[in-house]
């Protein structure tokens, strides 16, 4: 599987990209046909709260890509919300087969 962390206008620190790598395994080890993630951080108005925006697409094999686009008060609760969409759509996926 493939993890791809691209920060928009911004330098991601270590202990962000850990955090994000050790959600996204957790995610693949329940659906192992995950191929790939991107995830997508920036900051919206940066002034405001709730501006930390994180979009997370995830690549499975014979389905349409999987995207959530959640916006927080931190990169990790953006994360975390995403990664929680992300299950629920892919739980929804594997019912219908």
């Amino acid at each position: 599987m493939d993890i791809r962390i691209k920060a928009i206008h911004f330098e991601t620190a270590e202990k962000l990209e850990n955090f994000i790598n050790k959600k996204v395994e957790r995610l693949a080890r329940h659906f192992v046909n995950i191929t790939a993630v991107d995830v997508t951080l920036k900051v919206v108005k940066p002034e405001t709260a709730l501006n930390k925006q994180a979009i997370i697409k995830v690549t499975v094999p014979q389905q349409e890509d999987v995207v959530a686009d959640k916006t927080a008060d931190s990169f990790e609760e953006a994360v975390d919300l995403c990664l929680e969409a992300i299950e629920r759509q892919l739980e929804r996926n594997k019912a219908r087969k």
